[in-house]
């Protein structure tokens, strides 16, 4: 089952990337959630650089509670630091997840810190 679930979400995400590019002016926000943390990172396509990540393993991430609530702070510090560098809009990535629970909640949290999208 692991391998069905697996190529269905590649499949899924093939068809999200086809419409989402980031741009220099309008980054692509792409989020991985694994087992045990999730992780978010600010993508510049043209250039293929990453601007800025946050991730709930990261050594200064401090934030308790469930995963959700962890979800959370990282979309809180994924926006402080877009911010700080200069990114005020994205393009929000699901990467082939359902925009539910943990995914859901890292974008409200993004969104709550002032990044658009």
């Amino acid at each position: 089952m692991a391998v069905r679930k697996l190529s269905r979400r590649e499949r899924i995400k093939k068809g999200i990337r086809k419409r989402l590019t980031g741009s220099a002016e309008r980054p692509r926000l792409s989020v991985f959630r694994s087992n045990k943390g999730i992780y978010a990172q600010i993508i510049d396509d043209n250039d293929g650089k990453t601007l800025v990540s946050a991730s709930s393993l990261s050594k200064d991430f401090s934030a308790t509670g469930n995963k959700s609530d962890q979800s959370k702070a990282v979309g809180k510090q994924v926006a402080e630091k877009a911010l700080a560098a200069g990114i005020s809009s994205v393009v929000f990535d699901r990467n082939g997840y359902l925009y539910h629970g943990r995914i859901k909640s890292l974008a409200e949290g993004a969104r709550e810190a002032g990044l658009i999208f």
